[in-house]
C-alpha cells in the first residue's frame, strides 16, 4: 500500500499540461512602446521620428482593430500563437530545411570516456543508442521529470515530439505527424531506422516485452555495417529530404506513384523512434577545438540523414556522436535534456556496458528497398548536388573559452547569459562599427504549449556601452556604469519576454490577422526600420543559450550577411559555436568568436579594475 501511495505521489511528465495558464496577449500600447525602443539603435533622428509617426498611426487606427480581432481569437484558444508560429516559422517555409532550419550538434562524451578512436563506433554506438532508448521508455511511462522554474512547472508538450515524429513535405505547406503515445494512451512504434551508405534498414527494439541490450544492438548495427561495406551503395533516398520543400513533396508523390510499397516504407521511417545515421567520416576534435565535429553534425552526408525526422542520432567512424533535429516540432531544450541524461549514464558507467553479453535469437534488421527509376535517381543526384553546394558554403567554428565561466560572473553578481550576450554586442560593434540586430531565444514555457519569444539584445543601453568601450576619453567608471545599465535592461527584457510580455510574436499575430482578413500589409511592417532592426526574420545575429549543461549546438545564420551563434555556459567556461556563409565577404565566424572572447576578458577586467 505504501509503495502504491509513493508511486501515485510521483509527478508524471505530462500531468500539469491541463493546468498551465493560456498564452496571454500583451497590451498593444506596451508592445508598440517596446518596439519603438528596439529600433532606436538603428535609426538617426529623422528615421526615428518617421517611424514614431507610423507606429502612432498604427496604434490609433488599423492596429487597434487587428488587436481586437487577436483578442477574440485568443478567447477560443489556450495558445493563440501555436498554429500560426508552426506554419509561419517552419511549415510554410520552402527553403531546404535540413541546412537552413534544422539544428545539430555533437554529444560531448569525447570530453570524458569516449575520446576519438577508430574502430569503436559500433560498440559505443550500441551503448549510445541503448541509453536513448531507455529515455524513450521513461517518457512512455511519464517518468521524465517535469522541467520547472523554481516550483513552477513548465510546458512539456514538445517532449512528445522527440520520438516517432516526422515532418511530411507538402506542395505549399508541410505537416507534422507524431506516432508517439505514452503507455497509458496505447501502442507506440518500437522500431528504429538505420541509414548507412545510401541504404535503409529497420529493426525492432523490443524483444519478449523488454528493451534489447547493447550486445544485441551491436549485433544489429554490425550486421548493417558489414553488409553496407561489402556490397554496393544504395540509391540514397534520404538525400531527397534535404531538397527544397516543394521539390521534395513532388518527388515523394512520384515515388509513391511508382509503387504503393514505397509509401509503406516511407511510413516505417516516419513512425520509427529515431533515425540512426552511420557516417563514414572521422571529424577532428580536440579539447580546444570542436569546429569540425560540430560542422559535420549539421552538414554531413545527406544520404544518411532523414532531414524531416525530429531526432537523428549521428555516429562517426572515430566513435564520436551527435544529433541532427528538425526544428519544427521542438526546440533545443528537449535535446539538451536527453543529451544530459545520456551523458550522465555514459559517465556513470565509464563508457561501458556492464550487463550480460548474452545475445538472444532476434530477427535480423529488415532492409527497406525502394522501387526507383531514372527520374527518382536523377532527383536524388540533384538533391545531393544542391545540398553539398550549400553545405560547402557554411563556415562553422566551435571553441571553448576557458578563462572563466558562470562561477566568476555570478560572484560579480552578473547574469552569465547577459554577460556573453553583451560580449557579442561589443564584438560585433568592434568588427563592423555598427550595432548588430540580435535575436536571442526567450522561453515561454510557463504557458500552455509555449515555445519561444524574441528577445532583442541590441538595446540602446548596450549600444551606449559599446560606444563608450571604443571611446578612449571615457573613464573606466563610466564604462562600468554603462555596462551595468545594459545588464539591467537586458535582464528586465528577458523576464518580460518569458512572462508573455514580449512584442515580436504579438506583432506577428497582428500581421497574420491582417493577412487572413485580406487587408493590405500595415505600413509598420513595410517601414525600412522594421527589417533593419531585425523584424520579419532579418536579425543579423541569431543566438541562443543552450543552457548550463554539456550540450553544444549549431544553426545556420538567419540572413546571408548574418551569424548563427549558439553557446552553453559551465562553471568554468563558455563554449560557443558560430556559423556564417562563406559567400558573404563581410562575415567571418572565426573572427567574430575571437572578438567575443576578447570582449569577455575586457568585461571581466572592467569589473575587476573599476571602483564602484
Amino acid at each position: 500500500m505504501e509503495n502504491q501511495l509513493a508511486k501515485s505521489a510521483e509527478e508524471r511528465t505530462f500531468q500539469y499540461q491541463d493546468s498551465l495558464p493560456s498564452l496571454p496577449v500583451p497590451s498593444l500600447e506596451e508592445s508598440l512602446k517596446k518596439y519603438l525602443e528596439s529600433v532606436k539603435p538603428f535609426a538617426n533622428k529623422e528615421e526615428y521620428k518617421k517611424t514614431e509617426g507610423i507606429v502612432q498611426k498604427f496604434q490609433d487606427g488599423i492596429g487597434r482593430k487587428l488587436h481586437q480581432k487577436l483578442l477574440e481569437r485568443a478567447k477560443g484558444k489556450r495558445n493563440w500563437l501555436e498554429e500560426w508560429w508552426l506554419n509561419f516559422a517552419y511549415l510554410n517555409v520552402r527553403l531546404p530545411s535540413q541546412l537552413n532550419v534544422n539544428f545539430a550538434g555533437p554529444g560531448l562524451y569525447f570530453e570524458h570516456y569516449w575520446p576519438p578512436k577508430e574502430g569503436t563506433h559500433l560498440e559505443r554506438g550500441s551503448i549510445y543508442l541503448w541509453h536513448n532508448l531507455n529515455y524513450w521508455q521513461l517518457l512512455r511511462k511519464e517518468k521524465v521529470p517535469v522541467d520547472k522554474s523554481g516550483n513552477i512547472p513548465l510546458d512539456m508538450n514538445q517532449f512528445r515530439m522527440l520520438f516517432s515524429t516526422c515532418r511530411i513535405p507538402g506542395i505549399s505547406r508541410d505537416s507534422i505527424k507524431s506516432y508517439f503515445r505514452t503507455e497509458s494512451e496505447g501502442h507506440s512504434p518500437t522500431h528504429v531506422t538505420v541509414l548507412c551508405r545510401g541504404r535503409v534498414f529497420v529493426f525492432d527494439t523490443i524483444q519478449e516485452g523488454c528493451l534489447i541490450t547493447p550486445p544485441e544492438i551491436y549485433r544489429q548495427l554490425a550486421y548493417i555495417h558489414k553488409k553496407c561495406h561489402s556490397e554496393p551503395d544504395g540509391p540514397g533516398i534520404a538525400a531527397l529530404t534535404s531538397e527544397e520543400r516543394t521539390q521534395w513533396a513532388k518527388a515523394r508523390e512520384y515515388l509513391i506513384s511508382l509503387d504503393p510499397e514505397n509509401l509503406t516504407m516511407l511510413e516505417k521511417i516516419q513512425s520509427s523512434l529515431l533515425v540512426y545515421s552511420i557516417e563514414d567520416s572521422s571529424p577532428h576534435v580536440t579539447p580546444g577545438n570542436y569546429s569540425q565535429v560540430t560542422a559535420q553534425t549539421l552538414i554531413g552526408d545527406p544520404t544518411v540523414r532523414w532531414g524531416d525526422k525530429s531526432y537523428n542520432l549521428v555516429s562517426f567512424s572515430n566513435g564520436v556522436f551527435g544529433s541532427s533535429c528538425d526544428h519544427a516540432p521542438l526546440d533545443g531544450m528537449v535535446i539538451v535534456n536527453i543529451n544530459h541524461y545520456v551523458d550522465k549514464k555514459i559517465f556513470e558507467n565509464e563508457g561501458r556496458w556492464k550487463g550480460s553479453e548474452k545475445v538472444r535469437d532476434i530477427s535480423l534488421p529488415e532492409e527497406l528497398v525502394f522501387t526507383v527509376d531514372d527520374k527518382i535517381l536523377n532527383d536524388i543526384n540533384q538533391a545531393k548536388a544542391q545540398y553539398l553546394k550549400q553545405a560547402s558554403d557554411l563556415q562553422i567554428v566551435a571553441y571553448p573559452f576557458t578563462s572563466f565561466g558562470k562561477k566568476l560572473t555570478k560572484k560579480k553578481m552578473l547574469h552569465p547569459d547577459t554577460f556573453i550576450q553583451l560580449a557579442l554586442q561589443l564584438a560585433y560593434y568592434r568588427l563592423t562599427g555598427c550595432p548588430g540586430s540580435c535575436y536571442e531565444t526567450a522561453m515561454t514555457r510557463y504557458f500552455y504549449h509555449g515555445r519561444t519569444e524574441t528577445m532583442r539584445s541590441c538595446t540602446v543601453e548596450a549600444l551606449r556601452w559599446c560606444q563608450s568601450m571604443q571611446d578612449p576619453s571615457t573613464s573606466l567608471l563610466e564604462r562600468q556604469q554603462k555596462m551595468l545599465q545594459a545588464f539591467t535592461k537586458h535582464n528586465k527584457m528577458m523576464k518580460d519576454c518569458s512572462s508573455g510580455k514580449g512584442f515580436d510574436r504579438h506583432l506577428l499575430g497582428l500581421l497574420l490577422i491582417a493577412k487572413e482578413e485580406g487587408l493590405p500589409v500595415p505600413e509598420l511592417f513595410t517601414d525600412p526600420l522594421f527589417s533593419k532592426s531585425g523584424g520579419g526574420g532579418n536579425f543579423v545575429l541569431s543566438t541562443s543559450l543552450i543552457g548550463y549543461l554539456n550540450t553544444l549546438g549549431v544553426v545556420a545564420p538567419m540572413v546571408h550577411n548574418g551569424y548563427g551563434f549558439f553557446y552553453h555556459i559551465r562553471d568554468d567556461r563558455f563554449v560557443v559555436s558560430c556559423s556564417t556563409w562563406k559567400s558573404c565577404p563581410e562575415t567571418d565566424a572565426e573572427k567574430l568568436v575571437l572578438l567575443v572572447f576578447h570582449a569577455l576578458h575586457d568585461m571581466m577586467q572592467l569589473m575587476n579594475t573599476a571602483h564602484l
